[in-house]
């Protein structure tokens, strides 16, 4: 029901000989432009006869619509681990706070055209009602739904709490087992465990994001993200903006910044984090310690906080964030989000891309439609708030930070599975090119029943 051939919109519906209604993820559409809300809206199936919805992670293309099948009468309950309800909380209230700011907005112009006013797809009282049905399972715990199925999640590395979610469905003497990575992560990360292996399946869907390329290393992220600093804030004088998704990227960049001032490495310039969302997720990171690994529990012994330090500061109100814009000093400014689509990134953006002085360092994916996609493809010119601006800033691009696995990761990823018993692997979340290139790879690796499902297309297992 979503993610077919692309990389957003994540929905899987399974229904069960009993006719039980399990909905794997309830992803939002993001960055397709005018057509992004139509998609939304247009579910594909009746929220009233969705019995569980088992969420892989929180990432809003993951989570982002379960307010708005609430909203439209969905009653059952939502499973996923601790960390994810955490950080859902807070990741589904900001965006129903978007959906009345951008439907307000909207709404004027329409009034001036003329035109009948027009609902958002949910609002805040939507996002914070829904978290009622939400219920916490932790990793390597099997949940029994019903007597005729049990849920176990697998750690999956891509950012907190987020999950391999392993399914065995009973159906008389017959027990199906299905896997779904949702999104896989990174190998020997800074603050994240690795992906963990999970028991064998029978049917896998599997996320496929990056799946034609291979990620350069976490350390050398490291170091471009020092001379990033040191040529645009000690060599420009100029401010350095960093659009980041405010859940796991940008903890990862305030963690290497923290270490490179923790060695003495980074120049004595202010640094801030001017993301309201990214501020309570770290705060919620700060909770969940038991999802780190070694290497930052060891880091910790000598620093007790790895997301703070002298010269960072979190900016909190608007009037901080325009501040930011008149500031003449050098400055690194971290601000979601990360495909420059909304948020203050998008006004930090609209001011200093005509400086040649200011950076502007992409560091994670952006959907081709996207603001961040135009502006690193290198269009001259782009239409921020509907006006146009020059392209002037410098450019510059870290994939390695990335949380999704390149196609060597997600290989490593699924070897705990014997490739011989998996009767059918099914490619997600991932461009159709993409996947084509990755199932070329899967298959000379011996997996075997590859398919790249199309939109709405159903399977019988």
């Amino acid at each position: 029901m979503g993610a077919a051939q692309e990389v957003t919109g994540s929905k899987h519906l399974i229904t069960t000989k009993k006719g039980l209604k399990i909905l794997l993820d309830c992803g939002m559409y993001q960055g397709k432009g005018l057509e992004t809300d139509a998609m939304n809206r247009d579910l594909g199936f009746d929220p009233r006869e969705i019995d569980y919805v088992i969420l892989s992670h929180a990432h809003i293309d993951h989570s982002g619509l379960i307010p708005y099948i609430y909203k439209l009468g969905f009653n059952g309950t939502v499973l996923c681990t601790p960390a994810t309800r955490d950080l859902c909380a807070i990741m589904l209230a900001d965006a129903g706070r978007i959906q009345e700011s951008d439907v307000h907005t909207f709404n004027k112009k329409r009034k001036a055209n003329g035109e009948e006013p027009v609902e958002p797809i949910y609002t805040l009282d939507d996002a914070q009602a829904c978290m009622s049905c939400f219920i916490s399972v932790p990793y390597h715990k099997k949940f029994n739904i019903e007597g005729e199925l049990t849920v176990e999640f697998f750690d999956a590395g891509h950012i907190l709490g987020s999950s391999c979610v392993r399914l065995e469905i009973k159906e008389g003497r017959r027990t199906i087992k299905l896997g779904f990575t949702g999104d896989i992560g990174r190998y020997d990360k800074h603050i994240l465990k690795d992906p963990e292996p999970f028991p064998q399946v029978d049917y896998l869907i599997m996320e496929s994001t990056y799946g034609d390329r291979l990620h350069t290393t976490l350390d050398t992220a490291e170091q471009e993200l020092l001379m990033a600093v040191l040529d645009t804030c000690t060599k420009k004088k100029g401010k350095l903006i960093i659009p980041s998704f405010a859940i796991g990227r940008a903890q990862e960049i305030i963690y290497a910044l923290d270490r490179l001032e923790h060695s003495k490495l980074l120049p004595d310039i202010d640094v801030f984090v001017d993301s309201p969302l990214s501020i309570s997720a770290t705060n919620i990171m700060r909770l969940h310690s038991e999802c780190f690994n070694d290497d930052i529990s060891e880091y910790m012994k000598t620093d007790p906080d790895p997301f703070g330090f002298n010269r960072l500061q979190y900016i909190q109100s608007v009037e901080a964030s325009k501040a930011l814009n008149v500031r003449h000093k050098p400055c690194v400014i971290i601000s979601a989000s990360g495909m420059m689509e909304a948020g203050r990134v998008k006004h930090h953006i609209a001011n200093h891309i005509e400086n040649p002085a200011t950076t502007i360092l992409c560091v994670g994916y952006c959907e081709p439609k996207t603001l961040g996609a135009k502006i690193m493809r290198g269009d001259k010119s782009v239409s921020i708030f509907g006006h146009p601006h020059t392209v002037r800033a410098e450019l510059r691009r870290i994939e390695s930070l990335s949380g999704h696995g390149d196609y060597s990761e997600m290989m490593r990823y699924i070897s705990c599975q014997n490739k011989s018993k998996i009767k059918h692997l099914f490619l997600v979340h991932g461009e159709a090119e993409t996947q084509e290139h990755f199932k070329q790879t899967l298959e000379s690796e011996g997996y075997k029943n590859i398919s790249i499902p199309t939109f709405r297309e159903a399977v019988e297992l």
